[in-house]
């Protein structure tokens, strides 16, 4: 992973959440959102929070009394995300994942949605879940699959990649997309400590107004803006009209949709 893969700053936590939140995002929350109240935790933590989009589905089904406290490693995302969420049941606040701030057992459940591709050792942000939990305690977490799963991510990929084909940008698929080997995942939680774990791949629909919407949200929103804008900073309007143009060659002009694929796992203390 590059460094700069894990980088959200100036605009992008707002364009990453208008254009990628309801396209890709929002129907794995739900999915997160019910499996977290089906187990009623009274104390839950999510790591990777990114701009809220799951802390928001979770805080619509948590009970009042609940505690839940969401962290991010990127301040700009923490702040962008306790801007939008209201619910006062949850507590915000900076940390990184792979060394939580946290006493060991503090929670009945930890919570990632799509974070912990980011993390630079899987298997240390997956110990550091497993010592807060309390003995019991569910580690819930989701992963995109491949890239060729996921129909409009791909699609973009290749188009932007075309405008730079000696150094083609690949955030999308060596990042989001690259953690998506199910059996390695099973023995990274199992060298972690977790000896239960169970796994389900997942297909819905990612559905977006326009073409426009995901080209904007992964050229301008995501780590991939960082990519184009390091081999020319003055393409990135170019990259993302490119991007629109091929996915609108390929699912059409007006309203969009296309498949996503994730893999939800859940890991028991």
């Amino acid at each position: 992973m590059k460094e700069t893969d894990k980088l959200f700053v100036g605009s992008m936590p707002a364009l990453y959440d208008r254009h990628l939140g309801p396209f890709i995002f929002e129907p794995y929350a739900e999915d997160l959102a019910g499996r977290i109240a089906g187990l009623a935790p009274q104390s839950l933590l999510e790591t990777a929070a990114g701009t809220g989009i799951v802390s928001r589905a979770m805080a619509r089904v948590l009970p009042a009394a609940a505690s839940f406290t969401a962290t991010d490693l990127n301040q700009a995302m923490v702040d962008y995300a306790s801007a939008q969420t209201t619910a006062g049941k949850v507590t915000w606040r900076q940390a990184d994942a792979l060394a939580l701030p946290f006493a060991d057992g503090a929670f009945d459940a930890v919570v990632c949605q799509f974070g912990v591709m980011f993390f630079p050792d899987k298997v240390a942000g997956y110990r550091e879940a497993r010592r807060v939990l309390k003995p019991g305690g569910r580690f819930l977490f989701n992963v995109w699959d491949r890239i060729e799963e996921n129909e409009i991510s791909g699609v973009l990929t290749d188009a932007v990649a075309a405008l730079f084909p000696a150094d083609p940008p690949r955030f999308l698929a060596r990042t989001p997309h690259g953690n998506y080997d199910v059996a390695l995942i099973r023995d990274q939680l199992g060298e972690a400590g977790f000896a239960r774990v169970e796994i389900e791949t997942i297909e819905k629909r990612g559905r977006a107004p326009s073409p426009r919407d995901p080209a904007i949200g992964f050229c301008q929103g995501s780590p991939l803006r960082s990519e184009i804008e390091a081999r020319d900073a003055g393409r990135l309007a170019e990259a993302t009209e490119a991007a629109a143009r091929a996915i609108a060659a390929r699912f059409g002009t007006g309203p969009i949709e296309g498949k996503i694929q994730a893999h939800v796992i859940t890991a028991v203390r």
